[in-house]
């Protein structure tokens, strides 16, 4: 029994240390086809160096770069709306060559673990879309100032929002002023965010959440949910 007992030891740990690698090389791709679908080239080649630093192998790299160039005369941009767990209202917007496959993927995702897509218009009204900017360092007060006349319309916790229209302007000027530019996009902000309970009800839309972003053909995932503490 000890021998079977080493080898299921041996085997559990295997089986974790090949789970984890299997997460980074899923970040990874997911990184390069986001990168891939941006156009920007100095974002793909961050996105590769990235892989590579993993040791993700550049089979797995091109397979992915040659997937894209195959499907992308064929991609459309679509956005899915729905409910997750305890209500906490979600937009999804994913690049498919069908959008039919995709859309049932998304619902079954939905069924497993919680919630229900909803019809167009159903939750898109509860966000905004904005330009975010999020930066290395605080904002003195005077360097505020200075962002709010370049489209800053509001700053909390190192993150920068603006019109959409503005984002391109205003992070130009953030990085003027010699400030670290961490990441730049435009986001979809929930102005009507759900409330919940406990650590417990977080894990379980971080779930879906999180399933939803593996997909393959899912860009971005949007929630309106805060902790009630």
């Amino acid at each position: 029994m000890s021998g079977h007992s080493k080898w299921a030891n041996i085997k559990n740990r295997k089986g974790a240390v090949d789970k984890k690698r299997s997460e980074v090389f899923t970040k990874a791709s997911k990184n390069i086809m986001t990168a891939l679908r941006s156009g920007n080239t100095v974002s793909i080649k961050t996105a590769i160096d990235q892989a590579k630093a993993v040791n993700m192998p550049r089979e797995n790299i091109e397979r992915l770069q040659s997937r894209y160039i195959e499907r992308k005369a064929n991609l459309v941009t679509c956005r899915f709306e729905g409910y997750g767990p305890f209500s906490v209202p979600l937009v999804i917007e994913v690049e498919t060559d069908n959008k039919n496959r995709t859309l049932s993927e998304i619902k079954l995702l939905f069924r497993d673990i919680g919630g229900s897509l909803g019809s167009e218009g159903s939750v898109d009204y509860m966000f905004d879309r904005l330009g975010e900017i999020e930066i290395g360092r605080d904002l003195t007060d005077e360097e505020e100032l200075i962002l709010i006349d370049s489209g800053l319309s509001d700053y909390s916790d190192k993150i920068i929002n603006c019109e959409v229209e503005n984002l391109s302007k205003l992070e130009k000027k953030v990085k003027d002023l010699g400030i670290e530019v961490v990441n730049a996009e435009i986001i979809m902000k929930c102005t009507q965010m759900v409330k919940l309970a406990s650590e417990d009800e977080v894990a379980k839309v971080m779930d879906l959440i999180d399933a939803l972003e593996e997909h393959d053909d899912v860009v971005n995932v949007f929630s309106g949910f805060t902790l009630n503490v």
